[in-house]
């Protein structure tokens, strides 16, 4: 941009504070929320439990791997990444209120949540139920409330009004994900399903427990058998309890002839044991530990719950796209939607160094191509820019010590009477 003078300056500021319309709040800005209403909601009783921390979990680890729209050659090896409105989609904006990381999170809680889900193209380049190839401008998660043999009817957002819309979109223009998991998280008696029932019986068992009851038992002096004896021992309960509710210190009197018996030991119902072991059964059965959790789990861990949870999950999303996004000459001419996971998040710094000195050296990568990994500015230096490796192709200041062309006394640098006193970093 360039530099304005401090006339310009003072022409073209703006200020949120001190250039607004006054008559803006008054303006019809739609349907106002306190909270965020396009924000994914979970089933009643996933969001009181554990099984809300392994969903997030799982949808962050996939958020997290680049999904893009790219090119591949005849053996499907990676050539180029294509700059279109799907692209943009999964990796800057998806729509107004999302962006393309944000996106996929958003879809793989709702597929966990609901088993499977549509995403809609919202905005499109001309009518998707007309005409197959369509640039693709925004795309929306919806739950699917209804099926038909050839169209779905989708709950979905509408960014325009700000409310929750039932549209009827056709099968072939929608990606209808799946989740691969869908036995194990999804069906009626699953783990995961049984795991929240218990849960929510351990938590209604919890409050009762914590709910400030004294569960006491009072023996009268007498006889309950009839009517007026019944009477007499509910309005001795009834004072007991008022002295109670009315003392600052919760103490209350009886008679020498009453004896009261405190219930201070519940029974045992097995409830904590049998949460313990669905939890257990979950986590093995969706490839899951406690240290990926907690941040422990090793590289084998890490890519053993990769290959078991995360990849499944992303193929699925992929392969839908690629079938639904993407026509049939497209996919001709070698265009795909595949997701690239980056296989140095999880190496220590220390072995950094080996690995990239095996990859230069075998020119899997350029220096460069490294240096960017890392997070490095690229290097000027020709050199670091091609496919070579430099113990077997030498440089050009190598060469010509080979050749015996040794820097003189005039020309810059120390000079060198014997080879064999040429420094080794010199070659």
């Amino acid at each position: 941009m360039p530099k304005q003078t401090i006339k310009e300056r003072l022409k073209h500021a703006w200020n949120a504070f001190a250039n607004r319309d006054p008559t803006e709040e008054y303006k019809p800005m739609g349907v106002s929320f306190y909270s965020r209403p396009d924000r994914p909601r979970f089933f009643y009783g996933v969001d009181k439990s554990i099984i809300t921390s392994v969903i997030t979990r799982i949808s962050i680890d996939c958020a997290a791997i680049d999904i893009r729209h790219v090119r591949l050659d005849e053996n499907d090896c990676y050539v180029e990444t294509i700059h279109s409105g799907l692209n943009n989609c999964l990796t800057v904006e998806a729509n107004k209120d999302q962006n393309g990381r944000a996106f996929i999170q958003d879809l793989v809680m709702s597929m966990c949540d609901e088993g499977c889900v549509a995403v809609v193209p919202v905005d499109t380049s001309v009518n998707p139920n007309t005409n197959g190839s369509f640039e693709i401008e925004s795309l929306r998660v919806g739950k699917i409330t209804q099926w038909f043999p050839d169209y779905v009817k989708i709950q979905l957002y509408n960014d325009r009004t700000g409310q929750h819309e039932e549209i009827l979109m056709a099968k072939s223009s929608v990606a209808i994900v799946e989740n691969p998991l869908y036995s194990v998280m999804n069906e009626p008696n699953s783990t995961l399903k049984r795991l929240i029932r218990k849960l929510n019986l351990l938590d209604a068992v919890d409050e009762q427990t914590g709910s400030g009851k004294l569960d006491m038992i009072i023996q009268l002096p007498y006889i309950i058998k009839t009517e007026a004896r019944r009477q007499q021992a509910e309005q001795r309960r009834k004072d007991i309890e008022l002295q109670l509710a009315s003392s600052d210190y919760g103490i209350a009197y009886t008679d020498g002839t009453e004896k009261v018996t405190q219930l201070n030991r519940s029974i045992d119902n097995q409830l904590q044991a049998h949460v313990d072991t669905l939890t257990n059964q979950l986590y093995s059965q969706l490839g899951l530990t406690e240290d990926v959790f907690n941040g422990n789990a090793d590289e084998k861990t890490m890519l053993n719950y990769y290959n078991r949870t995360i990849e499944p999950i992303l193929s699925a999303i992929t392969l839908e796209f690629r079938r639904k996004f993407l026509t049939k000459t497209a996919r001709t001419q070698g265009q795909s939607v595949e997701f690239f996971r980056d296989p140095f998040k999880l190496v220590p710094v220390s072995d950094l160094a080996e690995i990239a000195d095996k990859f230069t050296r075998n020119a899997i990568v350029t220096s460069n191509e490294f240096r960017g990994i890392i997070g490095f500015k690229p290097s000027d230096d020709p050199m670091a820019d091609e496919l070579i490796n430099n113990n077997l192709y030498p440089t050009e200041q190598q060469e010509m010590a080979a050749e015996g062309m040794y820097p003189n006394e005039g020309e810059e640098g120390d000079a060198y009477e014997n080879p064999m006193e040429v420094p080794i970093s010199q070659f």
